[in-house]
């Protein structure tokens, strides 16, 4: 399981861009909070295959 977890992060963080995309025009609050998880799962999910 620890082999996969990056590449599942980075799976979570592409389906919170999608998110983020698709609500920008109706509430962009929202869009914006998904737009941070989906940075915060991508950092992490490189952090973890280049530095783990």
């Amino acid at each position: 399981m620890r082999d996969y977890l990056p590449i599942i992060l980075l799976g979570i963080g592409g389906f919170l861009v999608g998110g983020a995309y698709s609500t920008w025009k109706n509430n962009r609050f929202m869009a914006v909070v998904l737009g941070v998880l989906a940075i915060m799962a991508v950092a992490g999910g490189l952090g973890w295959l280049v530095w783990g």
